[in-house]
């Protein structure tokens, strides 16, 4: 199956942008920027978290009683 470059390329441009958000607007003001750097920053480490616990509970061996 072919897929186009915006399927394979989308999420990963938006956690870029997202990323990039985060990092300008720690640099350019107080409060409601610092909050927004934050929030832009902590995504990307939440859905690593996420993704690392999902593969974590699907290559756990199971045990089989008889």
């Amino acid at each position: 199956m072919r897929r186009g470059l915006w399927l394979i390329f989308r999420w990963p441009l938006l956690l870029a942008l997202l990323s990039f958000l985060g990092l300008f607007s720690a640099l350019i003001g107080d409060e409601f920027y610092d909050l927004l750097s934050w929030l832009c920053l902590g995504v990307p480490l939440l859905l690593v978290a996420v993704v690392w616990i999902r593969m974590r509970r699907v290559n756990r061996p199971r045990l089989h009683f008889p």
